[in-house]
């Protein structure tokens, strides 16, 4: 199988290994559900680089969640079970369900042009479309490029820094693009961060404000929020950590919990739990958000990708395709997808602890494959 990473923080391979954290175990479950096996999964997941983890498989009926791991470095003390956490580029998926919601209302559409909605914003605004920006075919360079990478002193002198979404695109609106609109598809958080600023445009309310109308406040997800600038993750959490790379060479660990999230912004700033992601999924699949022909569109990828309209598709073992998203932000790993039939959803939240990247997304592909494979 191929499996394809759309992380929203990247430059983390090549770093030093991390010591991991010691290890506890706990789950909760309803009867009927396989307890002892997630435990087991997410017990690999903290095997395989991880401080912490936690997963819930929600088969509409039943739920059943487990732990595994520390909340912080060097303690005993337990991954909260329904603890919060930063989703990263799962919080294009938000983004991608309001903006579907306009289409449906008929006050935006699908081949209205970036230049279009917003004049001015971006020079080859006239050819690039709302589609192509959900499904990342625009050809847009991606903000991360013009960013120290996470691994950095530099980044970590970013830490506090407020940046504004059009401030972020102008660092990309002048630089070529990568390909010609439509030609073929290539991973941009600059997409979003264009599409968040269509929302607001076209609502005429801050980001934060539609999020919460629309989709929050009506599903009841009370552990989501839009931060914006707030650098705290509010209630149960678990800690995340940052690799920094020194300029001798050495590696040190640090606590990147806090952050101001303005860096993420339209394209990862969502905080969330295992089960209002999971709830946030069923609705979006089962039509409670969206008409059925857009549900469609949304799960229909572009040519020769695995991007659809804010979600992508997770091949899985058995030869079923699972949607979802995945993502990053700094300290955290965020998985979210759902059965072909969405019959059974699953969402998986990490916490660094070691760089190896490769061998954590490994264990949370087994970890789908085991649950959403009939």
């Amino acid at each position: 199988m191929t499996r394809v990473r759309t992380y929203l923080v990247s430059g983390l391979a090549g770093a030093t290994a991390l010591v991991l954290a010691g290890a506890s175990v706990t789950a909760s479950a309803s009867p009927g559900s396989s307890r002892e096996r997630l435990r087991q999964e997410v017990a690999a997941v903290v095997a395989a680089g991880a401080t912490g983890a936690s997963a819930e498989v929600d088969a509409g009926t039943h739920r059943v969640r487990a732990v595994a791991g520390t909340a912080t470095r060097g303690s005993a003390r337990p991954v909260p079970a329904n603890g919060r956490f930063r989703a990263g580029s799962v919080t294009k998926t938000f983004v991608g369900a309001v903006v579907l919601q306009l289409v449906a209302e008929h006050r935006l559409g699908l081949d209205d042009t970036v230049d279009d909605v917003l004049p001015g914003v971006l020079p080859a605004g006239t050819g690039i479309t709302v589609r192509e920006l959900l499904n990342h075919t625009s050809g847009l360079p991606d903000i991360l490029t013009t960013l120290p990478r996470p691994t950095t002193p530099e980044f970590l002198a970013l830490r506090w820094h407020t940046w504004s979404q059009r401030e972020l695109v102008a660092r990309v609106a002048d630089k070529p693009l990568l390909f010609t609109p439509g030609s073929r598809a290539s991973y941009s958080n600059t997409n979003y961060l264009l599409l968040g600023l269509i929302v607001e445009r076209v609502t005429g309310t801050p980001f934060r404000t539609a999020i919460e109308r629309r989709i929050i406040r009506p599903l009841g997800l009370p552990g989501t929020s839009v931060p914006g600038t707030d650098p705290v993750i509010h209630g149960p959490h678990a800690h995340g950590y940052l690799p920094v790379e020194r300029a001798d060479g050495s590696v040190s660990v640090v606590d990147i919990t806090a952050i101001n999230p303005t860096v993420l912004g339209f394209a990862g700033e969502i905080v969330s739990t295992t089960r209002d992601l999971n709830r946030f999924y069923a609705a979006l699949f089962d039509g409670t958000l969206l008409p059925p022909y857009l549900v469609a569109q949304m799960r229909t990828p572009a040519v020769g990708s695995v991007y659809g309209l804010g979600v992508i598709e997770q091949p899985l073992s058995c030869g079923i395709t699972a949607w979802g998203k995945d993502g990053d932000a700094p300290g955290y790993s965020t998985w979210v997808f759902s059965a072909p039939d969405n019959s059974r959803r699953v969402t998986v939240s990490a916490t660094w602890g070691r760089t190896d990247h490769n061998k954590l997304g490994d264990a949370v592909d087994d970890l789908l494959d085991a649950e959403l494979c009939p």
